[in-house]
């Protein structure tokens, strides 16, 4: 009987690491459009529809980007963590107590600080709080040992409860039904044209940074060596459990920040909303993205335009707005099934005849 094994690869092809992604996304699209098919709905129309809602217009193209930021912080976090093999599910917990944080010192420290000390240290106070969150799964993980899986995921729906807890309650504005007070305009964080703001040239410096390190720097080398062999990291001297606590830490700090520039940039209030899935669509981004911080950039804005032009086609089709959601997952699948075939081959081995193998 033929046996069929998958075998890790020794490297990888510059030409899969291009192909997968391009493939992936392909074949999302197919499935995407046999679903629209048969919820009755013409798949080509409805991807132009979905185009058109997130590209047609400069107003639709600036929400996008809105959409986007968080994305490319997010993103760019996740890929961290995953450069290790750690997998990082915390990133929307993160960016939650980011905000939060941020809007802890706009609000209670404008009075006592100077105006121009307000906005960066209130940036500064969500990369803490988001690099604190995840320090605690770092830990546990790097000393005890413990899945890092669970311990992420559980975290965020402890961020998320206390968030609604300070806006619904405890930082409750008079005369809202939720949400802080607006903040002082010291704490605003710029905008640069209609909706879109600063952020976006922090994601972008960020992910120019992250490459550089990753590529060209020695720490880049050791996290690449402790995600692929840990044993060998081990010979080669690599302290591991410092380096997953650090670079976890410097994980969390960037999707705290991501919560920081959604409230200090968006809303400029704690209000209900700061938790919309930003956390856990990042991880789409990175994978499709193959933990490049570059091609985050791109992949970041292709997944919120599938937001609001899913927002487009529920306006316009009287399509589920979830649509855009629906594909997003989509994606995902056949990225995941793309990944293994990239790190491993497939090898069917006839035992009745010798030395009969084939490989794909």
């Amino acid at each position: 009987m033929r046996r069929i094994v998958f075998e890790k690869r020794e490297s990888m092809s510059r030409r899969a690491s291009t192909l997968v992604p391009i493939i992936s996304l392909l074949a999302s699209l197919l499935l995407g459009g046999l679903l629209l098919a048969i919820s009755g709905a013409n798949p080509f129309v409805t991807y132009y529809e979905m185009f058109r809602g997130a590209f047609g217009t400069w107003n639709r193209f600036t929400e996008t980007l809105v959409k986007a930021i968080p994305l490319m912080l997010t993103g760019l976090s996740v890929a961290i963590a995953f450069k290790m093999r750690f997998w990082n599910i915390g990133a929307e917990g993160q960016l939650t107590l980011g905000g939060v944080a941020a809007a802890g010192v706009a609000l209670f420290w404008a009075q006592s600080l100077p105006g121009w000390t307000l906005l960066p240290l209130a940036l500064l106070a969500g990369c803490v709080a988001g690099a604190l969150w995840a320090g605690i799964p770092a830990v546990l993980k790097a000393y005890l040992s413990v899945d890092e899986t669970l311990t992420t995921l559980m975290l965020n729906y402890v961020a998320i409860l206390y968030s609604e807890h300070l806006y619904y309650v405890a930082w409750r504005a008079p005369g809202y039904n939720s949400g802080t007070a607006t903040f002082t305009e010291a704490a605003w964080l710029p905008r640069i044209t209609g909706r879109v703001h600063a952020g976006i040239y922090l994601a972008i410096i960020l992910a120019v940074v992250l490459w550089f390190v990753f590529k060209r720097t020695r720490w880049g080398f050791e996290l690449q060596i402790i995600g692929e062999n840990p044993t060998a990291a081990r010979y080669l001297g690599i302290n591991i459990a410092q380096n997953v606590v650090l670079a976890i830490l410097l994980s969390g700090a960037i999707s705290g920040l991501a919560g920081a520039t959604e409230v200090l940039g968006l809303a400029r209030r704690l209000q209900q909303g700061l938790s919309v899935g930003y956390g856990y669509t990042a991880i789409i981004v990175a994978w499709m993205a193959q933990l490049n911080p570059l091609a985050i950039i791109g992949v970041a804005i292709l997944m919120a335009s599938l937001l609001v032009g899913g927002d487009q086609i529920q306006m316009r089709m009287g399509l589920p707005a979830a649509m855009g959601l629906v594909l997003q997952g989509l994606i995902l699948i056949p990225m995941l099934a793309g990944m293994i075939f990239m790190e491993y081959r497939l090898r069917i081995i006839d035992p009745h005849t010798t030395g009969m193998e084939v490989e794909a």
